[in-house]
């Protein structure tokens, strides 16, 4: 999958993740986006650990699988800032 794809996909899924994981992320919505794209990545290797193809090209799989990589890079994340303002 080229790199436009990767980031037009990682965009859409941090932006869903944002919708789903209430809280402010680092850096707000371009901090998300940022965080949609790494999300595509990590749930493209989640996707491989099982057996499945991860994000493939612009299409609802690859959406499903960035969405699901940056809601568990979203948790992680607001996890680790959440215990420092503490």
């Amino acid at each position: 999958m080229s790199w436009i794809s990767w980031i037009v996909v990682g965009i859409i899924g941090g932006f869903l993740g944002r919708l789903v994981v209430k809280g402010e992320g680092p850096g707000g919505l371009f901090g998300d986006m940022i965080i949609g794209i790494l999300g595509a990545i990590l749930g493209g290797w989640v996707y491989n650990l099982f057996g499945h193809v991860g994000a493939t090209g612009i299409n609802i799989p690859s959406i499903i699988c960035a969405f699901i990589g940056s809601v568990i890079l979203l948790l992680i994340l607001r996890a680790i800032a959440g215990r420092r303002s503490v």
